[in-house]
């Protein structure tokens, strides 16, 4: 049976599930009719709110697309591959392949979601290589799932925002220390059931797979890891592009930087830090200027999907906010909960809202004030509403393309590709977490 659920899914998805771009593009008409229809915008007025909020994400666009590209530099150094490769040689099966390149996105989606991402995907492909017989797209696919727990870790931006003293929330909610949500009996049953029961779901997919669906290994070496052949520096400027003391004095800058910043933030990875350290690691280990540029030409390659479709995404979140209709959504579930079913409510109304607006911090500037004052008015824990938010935010994802765009990009995989796969992953995560929200 647990076969022909992937299966039945799998078809389903490469049948009708359209390129990424699109479904952006379909997300956009959808929310616009809605606006139409749920709430009293006009038609003007729901394009306005689509226009204005059109560039909103152009910042966190360039974020994202920094994080593929730098951490696929950094991936092609030659010493980071080695330390991937050597990583790669503890699967030898495709049970091994799978369960190894979850447990290591789990891992790094805790600590860091866009290092998570980043270092899931360029980590299955060099296990691809080693183990070539396991199916590429249920590789990726597992690669994705540690995204899943990125909410419940170290860079969850919900609890880590009303853990500061200055949140827009602070008047209602105050100051939430991270204790009581990260650290909470709930929280951490959650990320434990999930560490725990998704490489072995992953692994049981294989059942379901198509041993034909294996990556080109053309493909594969196409990392920039073997880099032009580099002619002998004549002219000052050759010498320049060439030069390692000029890499090593930018780079070990950069490196003080780092050392400096953890020293005085503590274990504060947010995105910008990564792409930081992303990038001046990159230059240490490129050595020359020259060997560094040829890995950004082939990075590139890699972000178009982000900055073409990120700008659609924040059109989508303009009309949500703009017109109401994302209230609308909350509030609908607000009016049916009790106190004991808030939690769980607000969860589900969270996965919902989180395919029009797919950015955790957003979506608690959207939801936050609709689902604290509720909870407070109800005697719900406020805290454990903020969790039910972050969750929410972290469920759908699986089936929502806008977090998938990093992984796909280094991939070399469409969409539907690992979608029939995360569909499951989606209705098993479901379980833990609703048994968290709601009984512990």
């Amino acid at each position: 049976m647990f076969v022909s659920v992937i299966r039945f899914f799998d078809r389903i998805v490469q049948r009708y599930l359209p390129d990424a771009f699109i479904f952006a593009l379909i997300l956009t008409i959808l929310v616009f009719l809605l606006g139409l229809v749920v709430t009293p915008s006009s038609a003007t007025e729901m394009v306005t709110h689509w226009g204005d909020g059109f560039w909103d994400l152009l910042a966190f666009t360039m974020q994202m697309s920094l994080i593929v590209i730098t951490g696929y530099m950094l991936a092609s150094a030659p010493a980071v591959t080695l330390l991937l490769r050597r990583l790669s040689l503890f699967a030898h099966t495709p049970v091994q392949a799978i369960v190894l390149v979850t447990i290591v996105a789990l891992t790094a989606c805790l600590i860091n979601y866009g290092f998570g991402l980043v270092i899931g995907a360029l980590f299955a492909r060099h296990v691809a290589r080693q183990v070539p017989s396991v199916d590429y797209r249920l590789l990726i696919a597992s690669a994705y799932s540690g995204f899943l727990v990125w909410h419940g870790g170290l860079s969850a931006s919900i609890p880590l925002t009303i853990a500061t003293s200055d949140h827009f929330l602070v008047d209602s909610l105050g100051v939430i220390p991270i204790g009581e949500t990260l650290f909470t009996s709930y929280n951490i049953f959650i990320v434990v059931v999930l560490f725990i029961t998704l490489p072995i779901l992953n692994a049981l997919s294989l059942k379901a797979t198509n041993q034909n669906q294996q990556i080109d290994p053309a493909f594969l070496h196409e990392t920039g890891e073997n880099q032009q052949a580099e002619a002998k520096a004549v002219t000052p400027a050759e010498k320049l592009e060439n030069s390692q003391i000029l890499s090593l004095i930018i780079g070990l800058s950069g490196i003080g930087y780092i050392i400096y910043y953890f020293s005085r933030n503590g274990l504060d990875l947010n995105i910008n830090i990564v792409n930081f350290t992303f990038l001046f690691l990159a230059i240490l280990f490129h050595r020359t200027p020259r060997r560094l540029l040829q890995s950004v030409t082939e990075a590139v390659k890699n972000a178009g999907g982000i900055i073409i479709q990120f700008p659609f995404y924040a059109g989508i979140m303009g009309m949500m906010v703009g017109s109401g209709l994302s209230d609308e959504i909350a509030l609908w579930f607000v009016r049916i909960s009790t106190e004991q079913t808030l939690p769980f409510l607000t969860f589900i109304s969270a996965g919902i809202i989180n395919f029009f607006v797919p950015s955790g911090g957003g979506q608690w500037a959207v939801q936050g004030p609709i689902m604290i004052p509720a909870a407070l008015e109800l005697g719900a824990d406020p805290a454990r509403i903020a969790m039910a938010v972050a969750w929410g935010d972290a469920w759908t994802n699986m089936i929502q393309p806008f977090w998938a765009l990093p992984i796909l990009a280094i991939a070399g995989l469409k969409v539907r590709d690992i979608m029939g796969f995360c569909v499951v992953l989606l209705f098993w995560s479901f379980i833990p977490i609703s048994i968290g929200l709601l009984f512990l």
